[in-house]
């Protein structure tokens, strides 16, 4: 963090430094909000491939900005303002996920598999309704609705800092209430259940949470598929335990040190001729693939 505010600074310091700074905010706070989330969702799923996006966030996201654009155009997002832009988006997102759970978590089965199964189903419609939409608006309005389907974490927004920070600071607040929690869930349903742990209601609210982190994150910088589950397993396999107490802040300093190193990087070495998205996306994407491979073999 230190080399990323100071390395290549030319000029005044009192623009350099509050610039730099709140991009530098901006990757910590979807620092956080990545590892955290999925760290959180891999647990209440028992299955360390899977990542929030699975469930159908980021298509989600998708159709929200597409749906703005279809029916009010591409200048709604400069009169709304990203506050109003984001607090929609999060209300949206939370009301999706939690009408989801309330009705696949309160029958009988109770099944996690199952949840998964129909985020899968709505995410592809969600893509299809997208790009159906996509294709009957006009050119030059898919190209500004283009750009906010890619994450960038060279134009971020930091007009969301505030928003976001308070947003991040709640979920800190209630799942540090239920820390003692997430070890006994990850040993399964049936398991938590005896310990004591009221598994639904652990579940719906840690699943919420889950979803307004997800949003910050896509708010900020916009929808990343795998850098969750790069970090989340590198976490794993570097403090070599599954207790929370641990795997959580090593799977955000990791985040912290893959964006920020990764962004100083990019833009003093290589002078902004790459993305550091497709980077990260491209690693996680093999690091998705390996861990498929290996429970293959298994």
């Amino acid at each position: 963090m230190v080399a990323f505010m100071t390395v290549g600074a030319r000029g005044r310091w009192d623009f350099i430094l509050p610039f730099r700074g709140a991009k530098l905010a901006a990757m910590l706070l979807v620092a956080y909000s990545i590892a955290v989330s999925t760290v959180l969702f891999q647990t209440i799923t028992n299955n360390r491939i899977l990542t929030p996006s699975i469930m159908g966030f980021d298509a989600l996201y998708m159709l929200i900005q597409t749906v703005v654009v279809f029916f009010f155009g591409a200048a709604q997002f400069a009169i709304a303002g990203p506050n109003i832009m984001f607090l929609a988006e999060v209300v949206v997102m939370v009301t999706f996920s939690g009408l989801l759970y309330r009705w696949l978590l309160s029958g009988e089965m109770r099944s996690l598999h199952l949840l998964m199964l129909v985020g899968i189903v709505f995410g592809v419609f969600f893509r299809s309704l997208s790009g159906l939409m996509q294709r009957m608006i006009d050119p030059n309005e898919f190209v500004t609705l283009q750009d906010r389907f890619f994450a960038s974490f060279n134009t971020i927004h930091t007009e969301l800092l505030l928003l976001a920070f308070a947003a991040v600071l709640a979920v800190t607040a209630v799942g540090w209430r239920l820390l003692h929690t997430f070890d006994v869930l990850a040993l399964g349903r049936e398991n938590a259940i005896n310990l004591g742990v009221a598994h639904k209601r652990a579940i719906t609210i840690i699943l919420v949470l889950v979803t307004i982190l997800v949003s910050v994150s896509t708010a900020l910088v916009g929808p990343v598929t795998f850098f969750g589950l790069l970090v989340a397993n590198l976490a794993y396999q570097v403090t070599g335990t599954s207790k929370h107490t641990v795997v959580l802040p090593a799977a955000i300093l990791l985040a912290v040190i893959c964006l920020v190193a990764g962004q100083m990087v990019l833009e003093r070495i290589f002078a902004f001729n790459t993305a550091l998205s497709v980077i990260i996306e491209f690693l996680g994407g093999i690091t998705f693939i390996v861990l498929l491979l290996r429970r293959s073999v298994r």
